[in-house]
């Protein structure tokens, strides 16, 4: 195996056995209950949790609690092309292998069921629901092993095939740098829908370089320019007013955000939304 993705995948796993051990990754409830107690009743109890029998028995009312089983169907998405082949040593491909890792690890160590799509220019790859650690391993092995460079991806086709195959309600995560437009109000509709932007923060504080070549990682265009700071400043109004259009498409949907970057601490971006 690549110690490189070896490495990913053990600090993956020893964060989420260490860091995230107790967390539930969503507000979504399971549809079954297992038995806890009984207990007087008490001013403010839910009336409708009363077990009547044995109150009738007892002659005083007697609530009866359970646990709820909390098993949910999680959904990692990762879309990828050719705008995530970015920064030195491919660093947002694998910023975005390690999140879908820790993702699957805590479903499996939660014991909920996990699914793997993973879309590009030319195909989408499946992960079945599956609770198996092995299964999770292929996955983030695929992404980390997905060639992106000169590859564009078509988003809205993505996102309808992922809505038509994703049946069950569920918390889907979907992964990607959303520097092109994105619709998730058709998956909002019926799912929990977390959004996870992945960025290198070089693409967000650019440098004066002067006269340079800019490679395109989408296609083969290659453009002579000059970076200064009037091409600096409006490349970054442009991108404040993508992301500020981006913020608002998620808050109209009710869709749950948050911005990792190339060197943070994943796990402690990821707590709050747990």
């Amino acid at each position: 195996m690549n110690t490189s993705l070896e490495s990913l995948q053990l600090r993956a796993r020893q964060q989420v056995y260490t860091l995230l051990s107790g967390n539930n990754l969503s507000n979504l409830k399971g549809e079954n209950s297992d038995f806890s107690e009984l207990r007087e009743y008490q001013t403010g109890d839910n009336i409708r949790k009363i077990n009547w029998m044995i109150s009738a028995k007892l002659g005083i009312p007697y609530i009866q609690e359970s646990h709820s089983h909390k098993e949910i169907s999680v959904v990692v998405v990762a879309l990828m092309d050719g705008s995530l082949y970015f920064a030195k040593g491919n660093a947002k491909q694998k910023k975005l292998t390690e999140i879908a890792a820790i993702l699957g690890y805590a479903c499996e160590h939660q014991g909920d069921i996990f699914t793997g799509f993973c879309y590009t220019q030319d195909r989408h790859i499946v992960i079945p629901p599956t609770k198996q650690l092995y299964t999770i391993h292929q996955f983030s092995k695929t992404l980390f092993e997905m060639p992106l460079l000169h590859t564009t991806l078509d988003t809205d086709t993505s996102i309808k095939h992922l809505f038509q195959s994703v049946q069950k309600p569920s918390l889907i995560f979907v992964l990607g740098d959303f520097l092109e437009e994105v619709d998730l109000s058709l998956l909002a509709q019926k799912h929990e829908v977390i959004s996870i932007i992945i960025r290198d923060k070089e693409e967000e504080s650019l440098n004066i370089l002067g006269e340079v070549t800019l490679s395109c990682p989408k296609n083969t265009t290659q453009v002579r320019t000059y970076l200064g700071k009037r091409s600096i400043e409006k490349y970054l109004l442009n991108l404040q007013q993508h992301d500020k259009k981006l913020i608002q498409h998620f808050s109209n949907y009710g869709i749950r955000h948050i911005k990792i970057f190339t060197d943070d601490d994943i796990v402690r971006k990821l707590l709050p939304l747990f």
